[in-house]
């Protein structure tokens, strides 16, 4: 099945070590159903010095399953499903449950 979460979304986590935590999806995984959210899952890894950078332990952030967030509503800024509906022009757009708002 298709993920209804996409690269630019506003997320907030549902689950887990950083629940509560709102961040800006900055890549999907669609094939392994994972994101990766702006400041949400960091992780430390040890990286050796490059020509471009001076190693030693660097942050990043972590994939998290595309399960444990929830799109960001419009319009109340809580955690929602997302849903799909046919506009009048006949174009397809995803929208949130709780409000019924179109999303991004």
């Amino acid at each position: 099945m298709a993920m209804k979460i996409k690269k630019g979304d506003k997320v907030i986590v549902i689950t887990g070590k950083d629940k509560g935590k709102t961040g800006e999806v900055t890549k999907a995984m669609p094939k392994e159903n994972k994101v990766i959210v702006s400041g949400v899952n960091m992780v430390k890894r040890h990286q050796k010095p490059s020509q471009e950078s001076a190693g030693g332990i660097v942050s990043k952030e972590a994939p998290i399953h595309v399960s444990n967030v929830a799109i960001v509503d419009p319009k109340s800024g809580k955690g929602s499903r997302v849903g799909m509906r046919f506009l009048d022009d006949g174009r397809k757009v995803r929208v949130a449950k709780k409000s019924g708002e179109v999303i991004g």
